[in-house]
């Protein structure tokens, strides 16, 4: 757990104005025409991410050697030089709230990125978390509103949507990229015409269509909108939107029956500063699933990865504790991640993350694995498409990842073949 402000040569606190590009590096408040207002969804449960969100919210899962997930959506946003920022929380608030509180110390300080918890009942959905927070939000008529989800790994300028949005005078405007059909379940599926303006929008559908150019694809919401603050408030308090709990759902389908004009915007055409060649157009990922967590942390690896974590012109904000440099004592290290104030002795590490103040014992090795904050890895263990939870341990001379049958008596197998072992897991069942 982090335990000192963020703090970075190359970042600034909030100023009063905006100053220079996006990108520039410095977190500023916007003083656009209209009143900005960001939200950032962090409620939901993660089931689909147990056991790493045992104790933690899902947006609050480490991510690379060094972030979390939500730092992702909170970097877009405050690089975009949009705030105040609102951050809604529910499920395991804690591990969100000392996580900002830490590493984003100074915008919450200067009041630039707030918290906001449910009242009374719990949030039933997207929709009903803004409505039960619209008090704190302190919308204004005549604004924006730019709802984001927070559990995706991606950079994005929010500018650009919210010209786009401008541009076409719409009421509700959804950032949307192709997936394949056969993913397309899991997402909103959109229908639209040549222009953007959306005529469809199935949430989640068995049975997706298809895109008229690419039937083998289908046209999903990333889940981050931008909504006229005229329209958001009007939907929420309108006799069904009172009761409606989800925008994807249960809101976007009413506002296009009533003739809103609602738009996608095509990340595919969003341009960050500083992204390198060789990185893939349009890196998005929902990192809802565990094997979709643990392919998204092996893109990161590598001399040219498909999504680069460095990028000085748009960096992912990260708490900048005082940690020690990470050590290497008779290792071996290929295209892998290793974070500050890890010890690695005497191992073989390759293809892998292994985050802060983690341990790797002499003799151990280590493939496509990822090992948390404080994991241990004892000696002579052997792991291979492991996920190792934070204060986890593993025993010495373990063999993990190598036989599915025997790993899913103790352990969690996702349908991947990815093992991970939880900090709660009995010690006795992992030696060889």
């Amino acid at each position: 757990m982090d335990t000192a402000p963020y703090a970075s040569s190359a970042v600034n606190e909030p100023e009063l104005s905006y100053v220079g590009s996006p990108g520039c590096g410095r977190f500023v408040q916007s003083q656009a025409a209209d009143p900005i207002v960001g939200v950032v969804l962090a409620g939901g449960q993660g089931s689909r991410l147990a056991p790493l969100t045992m104790d933690q919210a899902k947006p609050a899962v480490p991510f690379g050697p060094q972030h979390r997930i939500i730092d992702f959506a909170l970097s877009n946003l405050f690089n975009s030089g949009l705030g105040p920022i609102h951050v809604l929380v529910q499920h395991n608030a804690s591990s969100i709230t000392d996580h900002l509180r830490l590493a984003w110390q100074p915008l919450m300080r200067r009041g630039a990125l707030k918290t906001v918890q449910p009242r009374g009942r719990v949030f039933k959905g997207t929709a009903d978390a803004v409505r039960q927070s619209i008090d704190a939000l302190g919308l204004e008529r005549g604004g924006v509103v730019v709802v984001f989800g927070a559990d995706h790994v991606y950079r994005m300028d929010v500018n650009q949507m919210i010209e786009f949005h401008r541009a076409h005078a719409a009421d509700v405007t959804v950032a949307a990229l192709p997936v394949a059909r056969t993913e397309a379940r899991a997402f909103g599926v959109i229908g639209c015409d040549r222009d953007g303006r959306i005529a469809s929008f199935l949430e989640k559908p068995d049975d997706p269509p298809g895109m008229p150019d690419e039937p083998s694809k289908a046209l999903a919401s990333m889940g981050n909108y931008v909504f006229n603050a005229d329209c958001l408030l009007r939907a929420l308090r309108e006799p069904a939107g009172r009761e409606e709990p989800d925008f994807g759902h249960d809101v976007l389908p009413r506002l296009l029956r009533q003739g809103s004009r609602v738009y996608a915007y095509d990340f595919a055409s969003n341009r960050v500063p500083g992204t390198p060649p060789y990185e893939q157009l349009a890196y998005w990922r929902d990192v809802g699933t565990v094997d979709a967590y643990f392919n998204a942390n092996l893109d990161t690896l590598g001399a040219q990865p498909v999504f680069d974590l460095s990028n000085p012109h748009w960096p992912i904000r990260m708490a900048a504790r005082s940690w020690p440099p990470a050590r290497l004592v008779r290792s071996s290290l290929g295209n892998s991640h290793v974070g500050a104030g890890a010890l690695i002795r005497g191992a073989a590490i390759r293809d892998s993350i292994i985050r802060r103040a983690a341990i790797v014992q002499d003799g151990a090795e280590l493939e496509q694995c990822v090992v948390m904050d404080h994991g241990h890895i004892g000696k002579g263990a052997r792991l291979r498409r492991t996920i190792v939870d934070c204060n986890a341990v593993v025993p010495p001379h373990a063999r993990i990842g190598f036989d599915p049958e025997y790993d899913a008596r103790y352990w969690t197998v996702t349908p991947e073949g990815i093992t991970v072992v939880g900090h709660t897991a009995c010690a006795a069942a992992t030696t060889a």
